[in-house]
């Protein structure tokens, strides 16, 4: 299992490297490849695009939800960042209106259920970490809270300076993106830690019952409470980003996914947080990105 991990490691920063070394501007050559003028034989088809494409233009909404295409088509700046991330808390934080309004119920009440049905199990998970935590050493030395930090910043870091190098304003674009998409989920993160203040598994003593773990952590947000994961968030935030603007590159979502699995589990065996808050934590990342960051302004 360490040496999965391992491997997950160096796969991320082989992800790095083969965006760097992809082709600017994919999505212009491949626009350049489509014909100029449409069969006279296909008009029918041409004008059943047409509607389609006014549609789109009349719904974002509609074309947001596609999967993949909102993330393409965002586009941000330095100008542009502070905007965006403000405009993001507000949506963020105004969202239970949207659930008064009925919207986005299935997707919630499942991570919901998820997260409940999860804090129920975790008294009866964690002391098995507890107990084979030498056995996981290797593995938790691998991914130190500090190394795994590093590693997640190291992708949108080096996406963005090999951007700059090569005069890819998508390249660019797609590490401003992750680092607004790991701002909004950090907020989120470290206000929902200030209030529930959930205690982490390695401060329960040994032999100590895993229960009311819940306001009796301490009161800092950054060290002292451990619900959500803040990895957990941000490589999913990051992981997302990344997915979702070079989709094109199958290996591309399944490795930066892996990775992000991969960092969040060591959460648990390191004993840095119970099952559930590495559940949420990797939704919250996932949802404020896929939903939130990635719409098209």
């Amino acid at each position: 299992m360490c040496l999965i991990f391992k491997n997950l490691s160096v796969l991320t920063l082989v992800v790095s490297v083969g965006l760097l070394c992809t082709p600017s501007r994919v999505f212009a050559q491949a626009a350049a490849a489509l014909p100029d003028n449409p069969s006279p034989i296909s008009q029918s088809s041409v004008s059943q695009t047409s509607v389609s494409q006014d549609t789109r233009s009349q719904s974002p909404a509609a074309e947001s939800s596609r999967p993949g295409d909102a993330a393409s088509e965002r586009e941000v700046t330095w100008r542009s960042l502070p905007k965006d991330f403000l405009h993001d808390q507000k949506d963020i934080w105004l969202f239970p209106f949207q659930l008064a309004k009925g919207r986005h119920l299935l997707p919630t009440l499942g991570v919901v259920g998820g997260t409940t049905g999860l804090i129920y199990a975790d008294p009866h998970v964690m002391p098995y970490f507890q107990t084979h935590a030498r056995n996981l050493d290797h593995l938790n030395d691998a991914f130190d809270a500090q190394i795994t930090t590093a590693e997640v910043v190291a992708v949108p870091v080096s996406l963005l300076f090999a951007g700059y190098l090569r005069h890819d304003s998508y390249e660019v674009g797609t590490a401003l993106l992750a680092g607004e998409a790991y701002a909004d989920s950090a907020v989120v993160d470290l206000a929902v830690k200030a209030i529930t203040r959930r205690k982490r598994p390695s401060d329960v003593p040994a032999g100590a019952s895993f229960n009311d773990t819940f306001f009796a952590g301490g009161k800092s947000p950054f060290k002292g409470s451990a619900f959500p994961s803040g990895h957990a968030a941000g490589a999913f935030s990051v992981a997302t980003v990344v997915a979702g603007r070079y989709r094109t590159h199958r290996w591309v979502p399944i490795v930066v996914y892996g990775f992000a699995t991969a960092v969040s589990l060591s959460r648990i065996s390191s004993s840095a947080h119970f099952p559930s808050d590495v559940f949420l934590g990797a939704a919250l990342g996932y949802a404020i990105t896929k939903y939130e960051v990635l719409r098209p302004r």
